[in-house]
């Protein structure tokens, strides 16, 4: 286990943290402020790759796609809410599941009818394509730190316009007493689509940005959900700061779990085992991490005030 493995590894878990913040955050949103269970979240942040799959094939311009990709996936989520999500909200969460998995699976067959079921890829931009110096014998792809910084940028921005605006203002009203709210006169219904459709947008923007490193294919969202939604567990529901330190804290725990699993083993047990056992204790890893928060803190670490 050699420390320049261990510095590569670490940045792996943020970039993968940031990923499942910028999916998290919006579905954490939507269950707070909306308490809508939307199991179709993952279907959008596919959508997002595919989006600047299809734009880049257009515009042979990245940031072109990105741009256009951006606005067809809000486009999109707020078509999804306006047809079919807003009929939901007053009904049982078992009803909310079974409508939001029926548009998974008609969303998954429809990227197949559409882009086919052979696994697309994103092209890197040239300006980003390299590789830094992190030190002697080390680098890393540029592209993965863009990652990183563009999820730190993006939960700087949520945090100043959650905390510091008055759409964040009645966004946290609403995820702590939505009846509330709409008794004072706010439009529920708009608030309930405009966080909607932001939400969407950044599950868009994590399949774009994660699209030059894995495949685009069909089903790529829904692992990513079951993820997303232990982030928001974990960090407490309609908490943006709670899915921003759940997120990281995941992306590490999985990737050094998954890295070093088995070295670590090894200093407590024969290396046969320790091969076999480590594998299935890295896995179960951000689900034990989970049932410990839950433990000690039954409403995640940093839940909305109200919950």
């Amino acid at each position: 286990m050699s420390g320049a493995l261990v510095i590569i590894q670490v940045l792996n878990g943020l970039q993968f943290g940031v990923l499942l913040f910028l999916i998290a955050a919006g579905l954490t949103l939507v269950f707070g402020v909306m308490d809508f269970i939307n199991l179709a979240h993952g279907v959008q942040y596919m959508l997002g790759a595919y989006l600047a799959v299809m734009f880049y094939g257009v515009f042979d311009n990245f940031f072109a796609a990105l741009v256009m990709a951006l606005l067809a996936a809000l486009l999109f989520g707020l078509v999804l809410e306006f047809l079919v999500f807003r009929h939901l909200y007053g009904r049982d969460h078992l009803d909310q599941v079974m409508a939001t998995f029926g548009i998974i699976l008609f969303l998954n067959h429809a990227v197949r009818v559409v882009w086919g079921a052979a696994p697309l890829t994103l092209p890197v931009p040239d300006a980003f394509s390299g590789s830094v110096v992190l030190m002697d014998g080390l680098l890393y792809p540029v592209w993965r730190l863009l990652i990183i910084g563009a999820g730190l940028a993006v939960a700087g921005g949520l945090y100043l316009l959650v905390g510091h605006t008055r759409l964040g203002m009645l966004v946290r009203a609403g995820a702590s007493n939505a009846r509330m709210v709409s008794a004072l006169g706010v439009n529920i219904e708009r608030l309930f689509m405009i966080v909607f459709g932001f939400g969407t947008m950044l599950a868009g923007f994590a399949g774009i940005m994660i699209a030059p490193i894995l495949s685009v294919e069909p089903g790529m969202g829904d692992n990513i959900l079951i993820l997303a939604f232990v982030v928001i567990v974990i960090g407490g529901i309609g908490s943006i700061r709670g899915a921003f330190i759940a997120a990281l804290l995941i992306g590490l725990v999985d990737t050094l779990g998954r890295s070093f699993s088995v070295d670590i083993l090894r200093l407590m047990m024969a290396p046969s085992p320790a091969r076999m056992v480590g594998p299935a204790i890295a896995s179960m890893s951000i689900y034990l991490l989970m049932a410990i928060v839950l433990y000690f803190r039954p409403a995640g670490l940093f839940p909305a005030k109200g919950r």
